[in-house]
Parts: structure tokens; sequence; C-alpha cells
């Protein structure tokens, strides 16, 4: 979410509104917000979907949030302000009694070496502790010199490096023992089955909430990429992510 962008916010707390409300739960992984500079940060937009969170979970859906490469410092205050729980990365649930690998999907991308050395450098605690001490209108133009030196970057790079890595994927789903992966990151929806050690494995990849309006639908029949406006459902159980 964020300012430049108002119809996309408004169909998110939309989304939290009334969709989302069927949920049995809510999984966010990560990049809800353009940019997160601390939970002090009192935007007018950030204040809203952090209400409508709250309405949320205050109505008894449970949401769990995963950081991602642009809101990697959401902290316990956000937690706190929004009853929302924090999920590490990687995080493997049980999704109607399948294990299921949850990802924001960044740490596949395994090529895009630049990237990788610059996303350790962020979530280096003292880095971020050094990062949080400063004024916030400071924080706030550090973000907007970095996103721009982001969005010139990725013009120079191949649609290939940027990417997941299929062995990265592979080896990540034989370490935590799953035949499902569902991430974000790469905005690119799909769902892509092939096998691992002769076993049939899927990897579910959500779209953005800018271009697609995607979500993810589960239940115990199976999973369903949707676009908004979501189909009527009347089954109560479903999880969302």
């Amino acid at each position: 979410m964020c300012a430049e962008r108002p119809a996309s916010t408004a169909l998110f707390l939309k989304f939290l509104e009334q969709d989302a409300r069927q949920c049995a739960a809510l999984y966010i992984l990560g990049d809800l917000f353009e940019a997160w500079l601390g939970d002090d940060d009192t935007h007018p937009e950030s204040l809203r979907v952090m209400a409508a969170l709250r309405r949320l979970t205050d109505h008894g859906v449970p949401v769990y949030i995963m950081h991602g490469n642009r809101d990697f410092l959401i902290g316990s205050g956000f937690e706190t302000m929004t009853g929302c729980c924090l999920l590490p990365d990687p995080c493997v649930i049980h999704l109607y009694d399948q294990p299921t690998l949850l990802m924001h999907g960044d740490t596949l991308c395994t090529q895009d070496t630049e990237y990788q050395t610059i996303r350790l450098q962020v979530r280096d605690p003292a880095w971020q502790q050094a990062l949080l001490a400063l004024p916030l209108a400071q924080r706030v133009e550090l973000a907007r010199r970095y996103r721009l030196e982001s969005q010139e970057k990725m013009r120079n790079k191949s649609e290939a490096i940027m990417d997941v890595d299929q062995a990265a994927v592979e080896n990540i789903m034989r370490e935590h023992c799953v035949r499902r992966l569902i991430h974000g990151h790469t905005h690119r929806p799909a769902v892509h089955d092939f096998y691992i050690d002769g076993e049939q494995t899927q990897r579910i990849v959500l779209g953005d909430w800018y271009e697609q309006g995607s979500a993810l639908w589960c239940s115990r029949e199976g999973c369903e990429l949707n676009h908004l406006p979501f189909p009527p459902r009347n089954d109560g159980g479903v999880e969302c992510l």
C-alpha cells in the first residue's frame, strides 16, 4: 500500500472489510506496504490499513504477516496495533493437513547476487537499529532515494536474473520436507506443477495488488488463484493468502 496508489489501498480495505471476513485465516506474505520505515510511522494511509487490520482481527479472523523486501522493519509495535502475528521466513504451516512452506520469495532469486548482498545488510539487526534511530523524516528521504536507485538497477537486469532459481526452490522444499510452496515477490502469479525426487510437488506464486489484485484461496479441495472481485463463497472455511 502507498499514498501514490489510492485505488489499490481502497481495494485492499474493501477486501479486509468484506472477503477477508469469510476466511478462517489470512496470510500476508510480505510487501504489504511500499515502504515501512518503523512502527512509529504515522502516515494516514498506513494508519488506515492498520485500523482495518485491527477490525479484522477483532472480528475473530487471525492475520499472519511476513516481512517482504519493502516492509522488513515491521515490528512488535505493528503487531500490538493491528493484532497481526509476524511469521518467520520461511515458515511451514499445516494448510488443511498438508504441510505447506510459506516464503516471501526473494531469497529464491539466487542469481541476483547484488540484491542478495543488499538483503543481508538490511536484515542485519545492528543496521536496522541504526536506521530506526534516525528521525522519521530522514528515513522517509532515504527510502525515497533507495527506491529510485532500485528501480534504475532493475531496468538493467534481465527477467531471468530477477526470477526464482528452480534449484533453490527444490532445495528449500527438500529441506522442509514439503510438497507445496507458496510465495510472492516476483509478481508472476502462476501454479507450477513439477517433480522432486519422483514426487509431484507444487509452487504457487502470488500476484501483486497494483496491477493484478490477486489473492489465493485455499480449502480442503485445494488452492485457487483469484483476481478481484472474488466470486461469492459460502463455506466459511477457506484460508486466504
